[in-house]
């Protein structure tokens, strides 16, 4: 692959833009795997983490609303079976309370509220991602300021300090 052509398509290194507005333990704080910034024009904003355990403080993610469709994954890690998801969350979508144990995905209509998510059960890491179809940062994505940003090359809290882990701002 040529190196304009990488530049075009491929995010070969992920931001890490996103730090909790506190700190939260059994979690790594999410990267930005797409944005307008990693990709001119994408105009989708992806970001995904690790829970590694049971979150604390739990729920870390409340009630919120944005003005963007948003699809929420919640991948399991066992490859003998995929489908599960190593953990069981309650997922609060409009009021209604929905209970994953299974590698799933929710929709999220723009406008709708959404939220807490609260862990029950934990038995094993998964993968939590989130897509914002049409919001290209994280500023579109959550204009609310439900994360704190810190800016280009600091250590957020929480981070592993290890190398290459730029925090950047939109």
């Amino acid at each position: 692959m040529t190196r304009e052509v990488e530049k075009s398509y491929l995010v070969a290194r992920p931001a890490y833009e996103v730090i909790p507005a506190v700190s939260v333990a059994g979690r790594i704080p999410a990267m930005t795997l797409l944005s307008d910034r990693l990709i001119s024009g994408a105009g989708n904003y992806i970001e995904a983490g690790w829970i590694l355990a049971m979150p604390d403080p739990n729920p870390h993610i409340l009630e919120h609303v944005h003005d963007y469709d948003e699809v929420v994954l919640h991948i399991g890690t066992d490859p003998n079976d995929q489908e599960d998801l190593g953990a069981e969350i309650e997922f609060v979508i409009d009021g209604r309370p929905c209970t994953i144990t299974k590698t799933s995905c929710v929709f999220v209509p723009k406008g709708v509220r959404h939220g807490p998510l609260t862990w029950k059960r934990f038995s094993r890491p998964h993968l939590e991602m989130t897509i914002m179809l049409g919001a290209g940062s994280l500023q579109e994505a959550d204009p609310g300021g439900h994360q704190e940003r810190i800016s280009h090359g600091e250590k957020g809290p929480g981070t592993s300090g290890e190398a290459g882990h730029d925090r950047v701002r939109d």
